[in-house]
């Protein structure tokens, strides 16, 4: 069988408080990552932003912008283009109807929208830091694979990656890569001395999606403190067998390449057949 590879760039990346000063440094990260050879580069979840759903605050509701049509979509796909690079991430949306999403778009090596997916698994949790619902609609475009010009790109959004269903939907529609924007971390007062099981087991179930999917998985997530929350960074790609084939440090941020051979997913198939084997509940 004839090797097929694709490079896959993954960008770990410490948020402030400035929208632009974000973008601006998502966007040279990107340049560096595609001068090294990436084809695939991928951002943390609302990369442009601090993460705001620490508290709420109808402030933020401003941050939102349309998909397509958006300042910031169009900076990626301008780079998209001019590089040749296929940009995924997540980016807050004010869908046509007025409703909010937390939605991951794929922008092909031309510089288009691939196709956008809507964050299903919202959660609701402002005691723990995490009070999505005030902002983001529960997704209601399901499970999406987007074909782009190296891969077929299954993308889902931070806590979707806990469950599942999406994982497997994703991988019956054609995935070869699963690939997660994410921004999860420890809280500062550690009440039930959790913290590092948490980081652990948010590992090994993405590893799990790897190895009963039979697919790649790009785990990438932001880092640094904000406010009530120092975010664990760890970002990582597995292949189809559960391997980590590269990962981040825990508290800083780094950029790294990982060599995806693609033509793996048939070979573990074939030896792994959990698709071909699985039914339906």
């Amino acid at each position: 069988m004839k090797k097929r590879t694709v490079q896959v760039g993954v960008i770990q990346m410490h948020n402030t408080s400035s929208p632009e000063e974000n973008l601006a440094h998502g966007l040279r990260r990107i340049y560096g990552l595609a001068k090294k050879g990436a084809q695939i580069i991928c951002l943390p979840e609302l990369f442009k932003t601090e993460y705001f759903c620490q508290t709420e605050n109808k402030k933020f509701f401003e941050f939102a912008e349309k998909i397509p049509g958006g300042e910031t979509l169009r900076a990626l796909a301008a780079a998209a283009k001019d590089l040749e690079v296929v940009i995924v991430t997540s980016l807050y949306e004010k869908a046509a109807n007025g409703k909010l999403f937390n939605t991951a778009v794929v922008i092909d090596a031309d510089g288009s929208l691939a196709g956008k997916y809507r964050k299903i698994h919202v959660p609701d949790d402002l005691k723990n830091y995490y009070g999505e619902a005030f902002y983001f609609e529960k997704g209601d475009l399901g499970a999406k694979v987007f074909e782009t010009k190296y891969a077929k790109i299954g993308p889902m959004v931070c806590w979707d990656q806990w469950f599942p269903e999406g994982a497997r939907a994703a991988a019956r529609k054609g995935a070869e890569i699963l690939i997660y924007p994410t921004a999860i971390g420890f809280q500062i007062k550690d009440k039930y001395g959790v913290n590092e099981t948490e980081r652990e087991a948010w590992q090994i179930m993405q590893r799990s999606h790897a190895i009963a999917n039979n697919v790649f998985v790009v785990a990438c997530n932001r880092t640094g403190l904000e406010h009530n929350l120092n975010f664990w960074g760890t970002s990582f790609v597995a292949d189809p067998y559960g391997r980590v084939i590269k990962k981040a440090p825990v508290n800083k941020e780094e950029d790294f390449i990982a060599e995806c051979e693609l033509s793996l997913i048939p070979q573990v198939r074939s030896d792994w057949p959990f698709l071909q084997n699985a039914y339906e509940v």
